[in-house]
Order: C-alpha cells, then structure tokens, then sequence
C-alpha cells in the first residue's frame, strides 16, 4: 500500500475544483488529449450547465515521482450543504484532502465547513490558491488570499499553493506534494481478533445497471475481494455473490481483485434499491460511523400527465438506486391523481431530483409545497416525526421544527443589508468575526426559512457577494398553526400548510388573493377561506358567472325582467349547496408555481 495516495478536492461551488481535476487527468494522462473536454468528470448535463459538482467522481490516476510510481485515487466531491452526508463518507474513505481557494473571492462560507469536515475526518490538507492567470488581478488580492488560507490551515504561507487550474501553472508541484505529504493507506486490523484481517469495504456511493444490478463505489479497509467471492451488507444482512470487481480510469475498469488501501467498484448483481445505502459495509464486520441519511424536506410529486404514471414510478425507482439518499414512498392526492411523497436533504436536492426526471426520463411533474420534518408531541408525551401535514395528529400538544446552523461570509459593506434580513427569516443568536476585509457571521434560522427564498434574497442584499452554508442543528419549539384552505366550504387537499401565528392573517390572505387570481369563475359564487381549527381567519369571494337572461326581452313591464331574474338566483342558490369545486391539475400547477 505505499505507493497508494487516496485524496479528494474539496472547494466553495465554483473555485475551480473540476477544472484542477481536468488538470490532473491530462497530467497523468489518464484521459487522451483527443477525448478530453472541460469538467470532465462531471458526468450530469445539470453539473455542466449550473457549475456545480452533484454526484462523486472517483478516478484512479498513475504518476511517477521520483523515479517511482504511485497510484492515486482521486474523489471528486459535491460541494453544496445538502449532499454533505455523501461527501462524510467519501473523507472517510481518502487519507488527503486539497482546499482550494479562489484568488477572486477567497474564503467563502462552504470553503469553511469543508475545512472544518476535512479535519474531522482526520485528513492531511494541502492549501491551493487558484484562478491566479485571471486578467488584471492585483497580485497584492493573491497574498492577501493566500494570507488568509494560510491562517485558516495554521501553515507558513509559502507551503500554500499559487495555482491555475487553467493552465495548468502550479500544478505538478502540488500533485508533488500530494505524494510526499498524503499518508498511504491506514491498515485495519479486526476488532474480533487482533490477529486477524477482517473483509471491510466503505460504500461511499452507488449506481445501477440493467445486468450486473447496483455497483456499489467502495473504498477497501481490509481483506481482498475478488469475482465470484460470496459477501454481505452488514447494515441490511444481504448475502449476494460478486460479479465484477474493478477501478475507475475514469470510466469503469475491470481488474482481478481490489486489495486492501485501493478505491474501485463492487457489483453486487442486487437490484432492489433498499437493500444498499451509502455508508453501510460490504464484508464481515461493520466500519465505525454508518448512518442512514435522514431526509429533512418532503415534497409530494405527481406526473403531470396521470397517464403517466407508470413510466413516472419506474423512473423514480431508477433514480433512487442512483440517488441512495433519495426517500419514496406511494401518496395520493384527489387533484394530483398517484404520485409519491418524497423526502430530500434540502431545496437544492428537491430541485436537481426534479430536473433529472424531467431531463433524463421525460417526466414533468407537479410538486406540492416543501415541508420540512417538524417532530410533534403527542398529550401522552410521545414524539415523532412528520413528513406531511395530513399526518399531524389531533392530540399535539407541541410542534418542534428543525434548526440550521447558519454561516454567512460578506464584505463589510453589506453586513447591513444582511441583518435587515433577520427578521424576515427569524435569524438568531448572531455572532460575527473579521476576515480581513470581510465578515464571517455566524447564527441560528428554521430550515423553513431556508425554503423561503433566502438564498436569493442574500444575493439581492449583497449584490451577490455574500456566500452561506449550513449544517442541520437540533429540534425546537414553534408556535405554528395548521391553516386549512377551503373552496366552497371544502378543505382542498395539497393547499394545507403549518404557518406561524404572527403570520397566520397576512399569509393566509395572500394565499387566498393568488388562489382567487387562479381559480375560473362557475355559475355559482365561490367562497375561499382559511381556517385555522374552528376559526376562519381570512376570506375572499369569487363572484358567479353573469349571464344576461332578459337579453332576448324588449320592452314591456320591467316585472318580466324581475321574475327572470329571480329565477336565475334561486338557480345560482339551488347550484351553491349542490355544487362541487373541482380544482383542475393545471389550476393547482398555477397556485404552486406563484
């Protein structure tokens, strides 16, 4: 195992970390020049398009130091707050980590917890500046960056790299150094005997194939695994029969065995996606740290064409078995038709998940209002979890919503224009630390907020320039009512929402005014209101269709007009007790999109 080096790139979203990855392949020449395209290992058209990293890459790269070669195995990770799960195990399964800053921006919010999460997993971090080819930067803007880099890792400031992943400046030294200074893989020893190697294999993610069924992304702790060897996944107990073992060069590889300290794949040949998660074992005896990823947003998706909905549930299956934290489950709405309830690791996770099944399957889909997981006290003290609104019992005596721990980097300038935001997202416990010319503020806010346009109304405050991220905290109380909508007297499913009781009036009628802006006018006058318990707390009213009945009347008494038109209202009466809203898909569409 000494010449093995396993690291990743950790970096805030658009510091370059894929354009250093591309540098990285060329260099090795793991990639031909021929093939070679920018952002390589982002294999998702959505990872092109946005900039951002959404699935790991592995790759294993072959590179000559000092007369000797070395393998090394390179993870490219997400960098966003919601896939931070994922991103734990795949520190857990490298001994080296390269932070990368952006000469223009410096330290950012998520180049922070990624620092902070590199530490904790115990990895030897190796500081890089790039971006330093960009035109017309002051090189005095590099030192200051590089200062602050070198401040962070507690390093002299010449051990930080000054780099550009474009062209390539800097960056055999720091491939250099990820060989001197990363340590080659730990070796695990059983905890049954000491005298023993146990089979242990991290699952860091996974992916599915029609033959060869789930192929699980792992990193060997222990033991050899080879085709055909019989094993088992600790967190489920599933035996399964190996197919193929092999490496990622960086398309998949096969070879004889993994070995102990080496990064490749496993396929299992299982294909139901419950059986595998992300973080659990492939072996004998189980590694430290396996969690489940909790979803923390639930949003209910339909097909927008019900006609659909077969293609819909096999494409969602399909995208689970690529997307392990991903969360199903069947639901029915009486607007929406079948569709499923879906729990996801926040907004950004919601929204890829929604594009990717309207991209990579042709499925467009309605989704209802985002709720996050509050946890309920029940009048025999009990708790437990929602994931929708419909499931609240009637005995809460307690609603508790989740917490975030909130990290914003600004410029100094615009540290106003963020704390005007407190009040509006219910910010609290605020603290603030300089970073040269700029503040890091760090504080509390309900993840609710969070899906309430924050991240644009950040931008909006500070022109862009500030950045955030976030790490789920604990569980405290809310004052929140459930408000029900009702259209001619009838609660209307989906449009449920929990609110807090400072904005119950104010909320409540603007749901009302956008529902009477989308719903057509019938024969009959239409009643909206918001009910909180038996208390109607806001009302708007949709007045009925006119129709002029005494059109074909001319002259004569007036009383043939009235007897006619007091025909139409007994009518337009007789329809309002017997008559029945019916919410159309698209009218619904149209409430959610505004």
């Amino acid at each position: 195992m000494e010449n093995i080096r396993n690291f990743v790139i950790i970096a805030h979203v658009d510091h370059g970390k894929s354009t250093l990855a591309d540098r990285f392949l060329e260099m090795t020449g793991t990639v031909d020049m021929r093939h070679m395209k920018p952002q390589f290992l982002d294999s998702l058209e959505l990872e092109r398009e946005r900039g951002i990293t959404i699935k790991m890459a592995p790759v294993r790269m072959l590179y000559e130091y000092k007369d000797k070669e070395y393998i090394l195995n390179l993870i490219d990770t997400p960098g966003h707050s919601d896939f931070s799960y994922e991103v734990s195990r795949a520190l857990e399964s490298v001994e080296g980590a390269i932070l990368l800053v952006d000469a223009t921006q410096g330290i950012q919010a998520q180049t922070l917890v990624n620092f902070r999460s590199a530490k904790k997993a115990g990895l030897r971090i190796i500081g890089a500046v790039n971006k330093i080819d960009i035109q017309g930067l002051d090189p005095k803007d590099v030192d200051r960056i590089v200062k602050e880099a070198a401040n962070l890792l507690g390093i002299p400031e010449d051990e930080i790299f000054r780099v550009s992943g474009k062209t390539g400046h800097g960056v055999k030294e720091l491939l250099d150094e990820v060989v001197r200074l990363v340590p080659p893989p730990r070796q695990h020893k059983s905890i049954l005997d000491a005298h023993k190697t146990a089979f242990q294999s991290l699952i860091f993610d996974c992916l599915y194939d029609e033959h060869k069924g789930i192929i699980a992304f792992v990193r060997v702790f222990a033991g050899e695994y080879k085709s055909g060897m019989e094993t088992k996944l600790i967190a489920t107990n599933e035996k399964f029969k190996i197919k193929e073992v092999g490496y990622f060069s960086p398309k998949m590889k096969v070879c004889d065995k993994l070995k102990d300290g080496e990064i490749g794949y496993i396929a299992t040949g299982i294909k139901d996606y419950g059986k595998l998660q992300i973080g659990d074992t492939i072996g004998d005896e189980a590694l430290p740290g396996y969690k489940e990823p909790k979803p923390v947003v639930f949003v209910s998706l339909y097909p927008d064409d019900s006609n659909q909905y077969e293609d819909f549930k096999a494409s969602l299956l399909k995208l689970k078995l690529n997307d392990s934290s991903l969360n199903i489950e069947p639901d029915m709405n009486e607007v929406l038709g079948r569709g499923f309830k879906c729990g996801f690791l926040g907004q950004l996770h919601f929204e890829i998940t929604a594009e990717r099944l309207e991209r990579e399957f042709n499925i467009d889909t309605i989704g209802t209002f985002p709720f996050v997981a509050y946890k309920i006290r029940n009048q025999k003290g009990e708790c437990e979890f929602l994931k929708t609104i419909d499931d609240m019992p009637p005995d809460a005596t307690e609603i508790m919503e989740p917490i975030i721990n909130l990290s914003i980097i600004c410029p100094v300038a615009f540290l106003g224009g963020v704390l005007s935001l407190k009040e509006k997202f219910r910010i609290e416990g605020i603290n603030t630390e300089n970073l040269d010319n700029r503040i890091l503020m760090t504080a509390t806010m309900p993840l609710s907020s969070l899906l309430s346009d924050f991240d644009g109304q950040l931008k909006s405050v500070s022109q862009g320039m500030a950045s955030f991220s976030y790490e789920l905290g604990e569980y405290k109380r809310a004052d929140l009512e459930k408000v029900e909508i009702l259209v001619a007297n009838e609660v209307v499913p989906g449009l449920t929402r929990l609110m807090y009781k400072d904005e119950l009036a104010h909320e409540s009628r603007k749901m009302l005014a956008k529902l009477k802006e989308v719903l057509p006018s019938q024969q009959f006058s239409q009643s909206l209101q918001a009910k909180v318990g038996g208390r109607i707390i806001a009302r708007e009213n949709i007045t009925a269709m006119r129709k002029d009945v005494t059109g074909y009347l001319y002259g004569g008494d007036r009383t043939r007009k009235m007897k006619l038109w007091k025909k139409q209202k007994r009518g337009k009466e007789k329809l309002k007790k017997m008559g029945r809203v019916n919410i159309s898909a698209n009218d619904f569409k149209e409430l959610l999109k505004k």
